[in-house]
């Protein structure tokens, strides 16, 4: 009876963190996160893990039926809602989307000033915390701050390795371009560890 009683809890609890599948994109409320998800591995996804284990690739910040993001085309940007949503239209017409709720108290009017002051920053394709460019999870990490602008998301080890512990060929011969080692183990974030914090919820997905 202990061991059914443990699989009843076990069952419910597995269906109340699943997010529920919806296609309103009115639901959504500022400060929110949108994380891209994609259906084939790439070398961030081969590195990193999402929520769900699903591949997550990249994260933005809602607010007022826009996106704030950092993107590899413009840098950091402030993209129509809409166009957000074409371009995670995959070729089968459905959308490839997750939302993560933030369940920390942070203050919403100070984050996305903080998140808009980096507008026009070039992308950080080397994934540096110390330099004039940044990337996706790195403009989230350092937007979402509380009442006394003391960040929410603290950085976390890089990682560019495998499941075996090695870090692949690719990130070897990227930064091998650059004449730099590969930042294995340097504070950063990352898009797919960022879904499964535990000051995010993913309340809803869009696929």
């Amino acid at each position: 009876m202990w061991l059914t009683c443990l699989w009843i809890f076990s069952c419910c609890y597995i269906n109340a963190q699943q997010p529920e599948r919806i296609s309103d994109w009115s639901l959504l409320k500022d400060g929110d996160l949108l994380f891209e998800v994609t259906p084939i591995d790439n070398a961030i996804t081969d590195v990193t893990q999402g929520f769900d284990g699903l591949k997550i690739d990249h994260v933005a910040i809602y607010c007022c039926k826009q996106v704030i993001e950092a993107i590899k085309e413009k840098g950091v940007v402030i993209s129509d809602l809409n166009k957000f949503i074409s371009r995670n239209t995959q070729m089968n017409g459905r959308i490839m989307v997750l939302v993560g709720r933030v369940t920390s108290n942070y203050h919403l009017r100070k984050t996305v000033k903080r998140a808009k002051s980096y507008l026009g920053l070039p992308y950080d394709s080397l994934f540096l915390s110390d330099n004039q460019a940044i990337y996706c999870s790195e403009l989230v990490q350092k937007s979402y701050v509380d009442n006394k602008n003391r960040p929410i998301f603290f950085p976390i080890p890089m990682s560019f390795h495998d499941a075996s512990g090695k870090v692949t060929t690719y990130w070897k011969n990227f930064y091998r371009q650059f004449d730099m080692e590969v930042p294995e183990g340097e504070p950063g974030s990352n898009p797919g560890e960022l879904s499964r914090r535990e000051n995010v919820k993913i309340v809803y997905r869009f696929f």
